[in-house]
């Protein structure tokens, strides 16, 4: 029985080119770092570096009733969304589980854009098309249409300037702006998975290499790294930011996983609403909380979690912080027990080693 061929984003010859480590990354060939981990991470928290993400899927949805299947099928309030305004959201099954996180943007009245994580796009359309017999919207698979940079770091928007006439400065966090990138179509957000300032711009994948090289040339006065998947990942569990299959998926609420925030009790209804408020009358009985090694080893994901020597949780994430200088992690723990400064042990190839809970995030840029 062969192999699926990985599918490949419209830079993969761009990556390879610059010498990249590719892997397997949920189906597809994706460099996992250039220059290495802890150079490009600090590029990113210093200066400036490059994202490849066309792997992320997209779905738009449009017509009369966008706005209520939507709003139905999200946690978050999409009935407050602004145009040109961005919303993290869950999207939920019936019983209160992860179908994925995304990212909703409200195009204008009647037309919302989602971006959603790369392997779960197919499932993603399919769980909101299967929900869309009752509203009069369109809903439609999008991701082979869009190519997504990420051009993340303090210098990220001097970087970008370099190559718009739009004005990026006004742009808010969360906020979007249809315009052009070095001459071509570009939806330019003010987002992005690092902790740090930035944007992810929305192209044409025929543009895509184009204006990769472009960019890697307006940043090279800031010192610009090409980035890759290893270095995003500490980025973002520095920044406490949910990766599907680790802090969130189908057995996790948002309550439990730290972020009732985006859970919107007072609309109408949403998928998953009941099963939610009975979990939340009950009381959540598990809670995403951070931690660092206090002794020797990294806790990695999946590793069992012990205290006072009782099986309490596992480690969704971890690793080593290059900005802290020392090894973190988020974890599943019993709620009463979620709270910083409780002792812990993890499990490191059959030996518990010592940790303690912390305050998340565990690095936040100054504003």
């Amino acid at each position: 029985m062969s192999t699926p061929a990985l599918k490949a984003t419209s830079l993969n010859a761009v990556h390879r080119k610059l010498g990249a480590k590719m892997v397997d990354f949920g189906g597809w060939d994706m460099p996992v770092q250039y220059s290495g981990i802890l150079d490009e991470h600090r590029a990113v928290r210093e200066s400036v570096g490059l994202f490849d993400v066309s792997h992320m899927g997209e779905i738009e949805i449009t017509g009369p009733e966008a706005l209520q299947l939507v709003d139905y099928v999200a946690t978050n309030a999409a009935s407050k969304l602004k145009d040109g305004q961005a919303q993290y959201s869950g999207l939920l099954y019936e019983h209160g589980g992860f179908v994925d996180d995304i990212l909703v943007h409200k195009v204008r009245d009647h037309s919302y854009f989602i971006c959603c994580n790369a392997s779960n796009q197919e499932k993603d359309f399919a769980h909101i098309a299967s929900l869309n017999n009752k509203f009069e919207a369109e809903v439609l698979f999008a991701s082979e249409r869009y190519a997504q940079l990420a051009i993340q770091g303090p210098k990220g928007l001097a970087t970008l300037q370099n190559l718009t006439q739009t004005e990026l400065a006004p742009i808010k966090y969360y906020h979007f702006v249809d315009g052009e990138v070095s001459g071509v179509p570009a939806r330019i957000a003010r987002t992005g998975y690092t902790g740090e300032d930035g944007f992810e711009i929305y192209v044409d994948p025929d543009d895509a290499e184009r204006l990769w090289n472009e960019i890697m040339a307006a940043g090279s006065e800031f010192g610009i790294k090409p980035c890759g998947l290893g270095a995003r990942n500490t980025l973002r569990l520095e920044s406490k930011m949910a990766l599907y299959g680790h802090e969130i998926d189908a057995s996790i609420s948002p309550l439990e996983a730290d972020l009732a925030w985006i859970v919107k009790f007072d609309k109408d209804d949403f998928v998953g609403k009941q099963a939610l408020a009975k979990q939340k009358a009950d009381g959540v009985k598990r809670k995403l909380t951070g931690f660092e090694m206090t002794g020797r080893g990294i806790g990695r994901d999946g590793y069992e979690v012990l205290i006072d020597g009782t099986p309490s949780g596992w480690v969704t994430s971890g690793g080593p912080s290059p900005t802290l200088g020392k090894n973190i992690g988020l974890c599943y723990l019993p709620v009463e027990k979620a709270k910083p400064g409780q002792a812990i042990h993890v499990m490191i190839r059959n030996q518990p080693v010592d940790a303690v809970t912390t305050a998340t995030p565990f690095y936040k840029r100054a504003k």
